[in-house]
């Protein structure tokens, strides 16, 4: 088996609002919609929305993923200038990563981070 990608799916209370979000915010593009169900992605990251049409997956909230990225200063001045609400700036730490929390319109969290130069 060889796997290609994969996509994390986030359970959301408004598809809609939560749509314009990702895409007017934090810069995805969409990629499909059935229904209740869309697709979004932003390089090969991808990002599947849900309403409670879908059972399969947990409250909307509980969502985390971590998104690894070249650059996150410019893109956090950016995003947050748009209105996304953060819960941390963009750091080092040590493990090797700098990065920082977003949180969509239904709290779940998205980090976006990249290596920092190790010495």
């Amino acid at each position: 088996m060889n796997t290609q990608c994969a996509a994390t799916v986030f359970k959301v209370k408004n598809l809609d609002d939560s749509l314009k979000f990702y895409e007017e915010v934090l810069g995805f593009s969409p990629d499909f919609r059935f229904g209740e169900y869309a697709g979004i992605k932003h390089g090969e990251v991808f990002i599947h929305l849900s309403t409670d049409a879908n059972p399969n997956v947990k409250a909307a909230g509980l969502g985390i993923i971590y998104i690894f990225c070249d650059e996150v200063d410019e893109y956090f001045k950016a995003i947050t200038a748009k209105g996304a609400v953060t819960k941390s700036e963009p750091r080092d730490y040590p493990y090797g990563m700098r990065d920082f929390i977003v949180l969509d319109p239904d709290g779940n969290q998205i980090t976006f981070g990249m290596e920092t130069k190790k010495g």
